[in-house]
């Protein structure tokens, strides 16, 4: 059974930055594609980022675009996302995803293996 362990959330003012980092069994990051999807108040959850098992090619969701970063270090087996210049519709609880060796595609469709609970980014006006 793969866990993946959410951590780094908290209350942002808007334009702060705010490292997430997904703790995964060991050896897994290394062969999974990792993802990142949120989910807001009163709204169904929505791809937000992934990385490919390999490391060569991430996918964004166009709400993130040039200002999350996703990256992985296959070592620390952890998976990471940065969010910058972080808008109050950033708003919400943030949940790291795997798939074994799988695409992008995939994944950013919600086809997961495995899911962390998430944690809580909330970004004040």
């Amino acid at each position: 059974q793969v866990q993946l362990v959410e951590s780094g959330g908290g209350l942002v003012q808007a334009g702060d930055s705010l490292r997430l980092s997904c703790a995964a069994s060991v050896g897994t990051v290394s062969r999974y594609t990792m993802g990142w999807f949120r989910q807001a108040p009163g709204k169904e959850r929505e791809f937000v980022a992934a990385i490919r098992w390999s490391g060569d090619s991430t996918d964004y969701a166009d709400s993130v675009k040039g200002r999350f970063t996703i990256s992985k270090d296959n070592a620390k087996n952890t998976a990471y996302l940065q969010m910058n210049s972080l808008k109050p519709e950033d708003t919400a609880v943030y949940y790291c995803a795997g798939k074994f060796v799988g695409g992008l595609g995939p994944l950013r469709l919600g086809g997961v293996d495995y899911w962390g609970k998430g944690t809580l980014v909330t970004v004040s006006s």
